[in-house]
Parts: structure tokens; C-alpha cells; sequence
């Protein structure tokens, strides 16, 4: 069974590792989201707030953290991100 995780779930990870890369909280009150859709599938989304960008591979299951410059700073795997909390539902 494939776990699909969902954008709320998504967006609550992409924001906690933000504030763990520096971002302030208030900061986070200006986080744009963008979505890549081909072929009327939701393919991929983007999530910047200041210098920082995330992006979510839905079909691959993991968003990846980048700089201004594009240097990847962290991956989170969601499948790992996520199972503790559905266990233990």
C-alpha cells in the first residue's frame, strides 16, 4: 500500500523545516505555494519564503530544500516523515 501524504501534511513538514533552516515565524505568514500540474496531474509544488525554496515530487515522495543559489540544503523523505504518525494512529 502506498502512502499518498497530503498538501496540508505537506505544508505543516515544509514549515517546520523551514524554522529549523532560520526562518522566522512571521516570515512563514508569507510562504507562496505553486503547483506544477501535466497531463491534469498534480506533478510537483513549490513553497518559498525568503531566500529559501522547497519543492514537493509528489510521485517521488520526498521535497528538497535549496538556497538562493539552488544548493540543496536537506531532503525529507515524507514515507519517513509521516509513518510514525500514521502507526500511530
Amino acid at each position: 500500500m502506498t502512502i499518498s501524504p497530503d498538501a496540508v501534511e505537506v505544508r505543516a513538514i515544509v514549515r517546520r523545516i523551514f524554522l529549523e533552516l532560520g526562518v522566522g515565524e512571521a516570515a512563514l505568514g508569507d510562504l507562496a505555494e505553486t503547483v506544477l500540474i501535466d497531463e491534469g496531474k498534480i506533478r510537483a509544488r513549490s513553497y518559498r519564503v525568503e531566500q529559501l525554496m522547497a519543492m514537493w515530487m509528489v510521485d517521488v515522495g520526498i521535497v528538497q530544500f535549496y538556497d538562493e543559489e539552488g544548493n540543496m540544503l536537506r531532503r525529507a523523505n515524507l514515507l519517513m516523515e509521516l509513518a510514525p504518525r500514521r502507526m500511530a494512529a
